[in-house]
């Protein structure tokens, strides 16, 4: 397996004549490791551009005056947990990393948590969604930004029962993400009085949901719940539309969906999709300048709320890591998220916000609903605006969690 190394920031190389006097002491320098699916079902939700996005925030923070010596590494975990949990432990015992950033795919952000908690770095998970991170299986050193399974069962689950969509049925990712967001759905679903009729288990990265659809549509259900994300998700709407099963009035919920899944879909497939984001490129000028900036690394794309978050993480750990010093940072990851704790977040993605004390990052949820193709006025103009939860209300209540971190 092939690890790339790029110096974002750093000292300047050593000279090649002989110096006449002795050469000043190299800066300590914070290593970076991003963790991402280069190749999988997550690419368009991790990959290239969540790297670019942390470059992004090492050279925002340096532009902000933080002068701090950053060298990133990269990875590929191909939604294996031992393979995730194996790189981790190399590059911070090999090679001195000192944050871990990214890790798309629960069951690796988990496995991912744990060497990192075992070996005191701190962790930024963004784009994994189960909410254990900062429940059951939270950790001094983990932060959580974006969202959860949680989050999103709250935002998108009960805003489908409110306008009538009573009863449900489940096509679940099988494993520790899908399983947490048919859970923590089908709890909301059930409180607002609304009806589980059935779910069926589909494995990742697969390509034909046309049984599972059926089965979905055999039980009568008036919503089909999609607990699954990336391309799993993509193929999944796709294929409702060829067997017609929106058009006798079902309706999809799309628990995950990225900006990235509507534009692989296309607007005339996802019109009508109602999403929960907590960012997207196009919400506020803060974003548009996120996102102009973000814009000539990554081409004919924009970032998700999952690189956002990468982003943000990122630009926030720095922040922390000049308070403290570049040294006293690189001692401990659970001393370094503390710090990370005790001061406000505020960046072009979120805005202002905070972190908890089980490592949930706070922020506003967005209700949004894809624009019909009529709506639609320029290139990735895709979200109408439906709701806002504010930041205090979007998340799970800090003494509901079971996370050991947390003191009644």
């Amino acid at each position: 397996m092939s690890l790339t190394r790029r110096t974002v920031l750093g000292t300047a190389a050593a000279a090649a004549t002989v110096p006449l006097r002795p050469a000043r002491a190299q800066k300590p320098t914070i290593r970076i490791g991003v963790l991402g699916d280069e190749s999988g079902v997550y690419r368009e939700l991790s990959g290239p551009v969540a790297i670019a996005a942390v470059k992004l925030a090492v050279a925002d923070s340096k532009a902000a005056g933080r002068d701090i010596p950053v060298e990133i590494i990269t990875g590929d975990h191909q939604n294996k947990p031992d393979v995730g949990a194996s790189l981790a432990r190399q590059w911070i015992e090999r090679d001195k990393v000192d944050m871990i950033v990214d890790v798309p795919n629960s069951a690796v952000a988990l496995a991912v948590a744990g060497v990192c908690k075992e070996l005191d770095k701190a962790y930024i998970n963004s784009p994994a969604a189960t909410a254990d991170l900062t429940g059951p299986q939270c950790a001094p050193t983990t932060v959580h930004w974006t969202m959860d399974t949680w989050m999103l069962a709250h935002s998108t689950g009960a805003a489908m029962v409110r306008t009538g969509g009573n009863s449900w049925f489940f096509i679940t990712a099988d494993y520790a993400f899908g399983h947490a967001l048919e859970r923590d759905t089908a709890a909301f679903v059930t409180k607002a009085g609304g009806k589980v009729l059935g779910n069926v288990l589909a494995p990742l990265g697969n390509s034909d949901f046309s049984s599972f659809l059926i089965q979905a549509q055999s039980s009568g259900a008036k919503v089909i719940g999609l607990a699954n994300a990336g391309a799993d998700t993509v193929n999944t709407i796709k294929q409702a539309g060829e067997f017609g099963i929106t058009a006798g009035g079902t309706k999809l919920a799309g628990l995950l969906v990225f900006v990235s899944d509507v534009h692989a879909l296309g607007l005339q497939t996802a019109q009508g999709l109602v999403v929960s984001n907590t960012f997207y490129w196009d919400r506020d000028d803060r974003t548009r300048a996120f996102s102009k900036r973000l814009q000539p690394a990554i081409g004919n794309r924009r970032a998700g709320m999952g690189q956002a978050g990468c982003y943000a993480g990122t630009f926030h750990y720095l922040k922390a890591v000049a308070a403290m010093g570049v040294a006293e940072a690189k001692k401990s990851g659970a001393a370094t998220v503390a710090r990370m704790k005790a001061m406000p977040t505020d960046d072009d993605c979120f805005g202002p916000g905070s972190i908890r004390a089980d490592g949930r990052a706070l922020h506003p949820v967005y209700l949004y609903e894809v624009k019909k193709p009529s709506e639609s006025k320029y290139a990735w103009d895709y979200y109408k605006l439906l709701a806002t939860t504010p930041a205090n209300e979007g998340f799970r209540p800090l003494h509901d969690g079971g996370c050991p971190l947390v003191h009644a």
